[in-house]
Parts: C-alpha cells; sequence; structure tokens
C-alpha cells in the first residue's frame, strides 16, 4: 500500500510552503499533490515556488501531480485551471468543470471533492481517462469495496482519505472574512492565522467542526489506523495523508510503518493523542454510525 500527500487545505506564508515541500521530497511517501485546492486568492503568494517544489519532489522519485480548486467560479480561475495542464506533471480535478480544460486522451488523477459514489461514475471517469481515484471521505468500508472491485476491473488505483481533517464543503462565502467583519474581497487573508483551520465551537462550547477560509472541515481528524488491514485486504491502493503544520515528517513515517507492517494496529493513534491530548481523532465515515465516532475509544 502507497502514502498519498494531499494538496495543503491551508493558506501558510510562502516560506514555509516552500520549505514544507522541500523536507517533503525526503518523506517516505509515493504521491504527492501540490497546489491551490481551497482559494485562488492565496495562489499568488506561493506560485511561483510551484515549479521548483515539483523538480525536487519528482527527482525524489515522488509522483507529483497538480490540483484543480475545488469550486471554480471566476474567469481568471477558469484560466488558471486551463493553464494546469501546461504544467507538464499529472492534474488532479477537484472540480469536474475541469475537465474542460484538459486535452482529450489527457490521463488524468480525480481528488476527494469528486463524488465518486458508484461504480457508473468510475466507468464514465475511467472512459474519459481517469488513472487513479481518491474517494469521498464520507464513504463506508462497505461502498470502498463495491468500488474498489470495480475500479480494479477499470485499472483504477483508489486512494482513500488516510489522516487528516476531512474536507465536508466549500462556499461561495468566505467564513474568516466574515468573523473579522470583512468582505470576501477584501478579507486580508484572515485564514493564514489559522495554519491548519479554526475550531468551531457550539454556544454551549462543544467541539463542532473547524474553517478555512471558504472551506468548511471536520473539527477531529481522520484516522485510519484501525482499518489498514481491512482497506489493504478490499484492494484499496494507497491512503492520503493531509498535510499540517505541526508534526507531520513524524506522521507520514507513522503512517509509513503501519502500511509496512511492521507497527501494529493501534500505534499510530497512541503516538498522537499522547503527544496532543487534545486533538480528537475519528473513523466514523468508514466504521461508525456517524463520522465523528472514533472507534478507538471501543479498544482497549
Amino acid at each position: 500500500m502507497e502514502l498519498t500527500v494531499g494538496p495543503s487545505q491551508f493558506f501558510w506564508p510562502a516560506e514555509f510552503w516552500s520549505s514544507f515541500y522541500q523536507d517533503l521530497a525526503q518523506f517516505p511517501v509515493d504521491h504527492v499533490v501540490i497546489g491551490e485546492l481551497v482559494c485562488s486568492k492565496r495562489l499568488p503568494f506561493y506560485q511561483d515556488h510551484i515549479p521548483d517544489a515539483i523538480s525536487t519532489l519528482i527527482a525524489a522519485g515522488k509522483q507529483v501531480a497538480l490540483t484543480s480548486l475545488a469550486l471554480v467560479t471566476l474567469k481568471r480561475e477558469r484560466k488558471l485551471t486551463a493553464e494546469l495542464a501546461e504544467m507538464g506533471v499529472m492534474v488532479e480535478v477537484n472540480d469536474l468543470t475541469a475537465l474542460a480544460h484538459l486535452p482529450e486522451g489527457t490521463a488524468f488523477t480525480v481528488g476527494p471533492l469528486v463524488n465518486v459514489y458508484n461504480e457508473g461514475t468510475l466507468r464514465w471517469l475511467a472512459s474519459r481517462g481517469t488513472r487513479r481515484v481518491c474517494l469521498p471521505p464520507e464513504l463506508p468500508l462497505a461502498s470502498v469495496e463495491t468500488l474498489t472491485r470495480t475500479a480494479g476491473d477499470l485499472g483504477i488505483a483508489v486512494e482513500v482519505w488516510g489522516h487528516g481533517r476531512l474536507p465536508l464543503a466549500i462556499s461561495g462565502r468566505c467564513y474568516h472574512a466574515r468573523l473579522h467583519g470583512r468582505t470576501k474581497d477584501n478579507c486580508q487573508f484572515a485564514c493564514e492565522d489559522d495554519p491548519d483551520g479554526l475550531e468551531v465551537r457550539t454556544r454551549d462550547g462543544k467541539p463542532f467542526m473547524a474553517m478555512n477560509g471558504v472551506q468548511t472541515l471536520s473539527d477531529s481528524y481522520a484516522c485510519t489506523d484501525h482499518q489498514i488491514e481491512q482497506l489493504r485486504a478490499i484492494g484499496v491502493s494507497a491512503l492520503r495523508l493531509s498535510p499540517q503544520s505541526q508534526g507531520f515528517p513524524r506522521l507520514c513515517a507513522l503512517y509509513r510503518q503501519r502500511v509496512d507492517q511492521s507497527l501494529p494496529k493501534g500505534e499510530v493513534a497512541k503516538e498522537i493523542m499522547e503527544k496532543t491530548p487534545d486533538l480528537r481523532l475519528s473513523d466514523g465515515f468508514l466504521t461508525g454510525s456517524c463520522g465523528a465516532a472514533w472507534s478507538g475509544e471501543m479498544i482497549p
């Protein structure tokens, strides 16, 4: 089983962003998806660093893809999407409108924000040239198994969301701007103040979700530590790890050991919770009655 690092969902300073991807070249991962997923206004701050990051990652033996935006609404965003195909690497589609900008016959990958819920969708994507699909993180294990079976027949590799705050929704409105009394067009990039998303609590103080500019994320961090053997058995090709600003090298190393079977079940979650006891883990979409559930609470 391979490891994929998805695109950063957050707005990081250009120097930090560049350093992160330079360091990532040495991480024990196989695939890297790079670029802007959430908000096109962030891209100018680090886009000049993207070519160097791609070159460094490829030189280190990583397979690299460029992500499309999750929501393309403006003319300049359509132009940016069209330019992705000119970068010379695979494009990961996270908004199906991106397909209109890919030359016919171009191979591409599909990210977790595309609703691949059934075999018919997989077959249609295969007919358009997809080679790899990261399934939406809200699918249960039974659905993942059905889709991996079909994907195997089609020659498509299947990833599942392995670790990180889950992407729940993208909006036309910017929550960070509104929180600071600003408009979306004059947001002053408030999301930069929260490099892993801003926690949102209910009125009675309970953790609820996280916000990241125009994006809504889960409060908890999805963690597949307890399902890796099952996922491998049903044909999943890779786990996707979502970048975070702290502790990511160690996280990649832990998951590498787990998928290589040199670390027993539960050890990834155990170390995470020992180092960050306030962080909440979840795996309920795969195995539980609700997405925020955590099977680790039932494991002695």
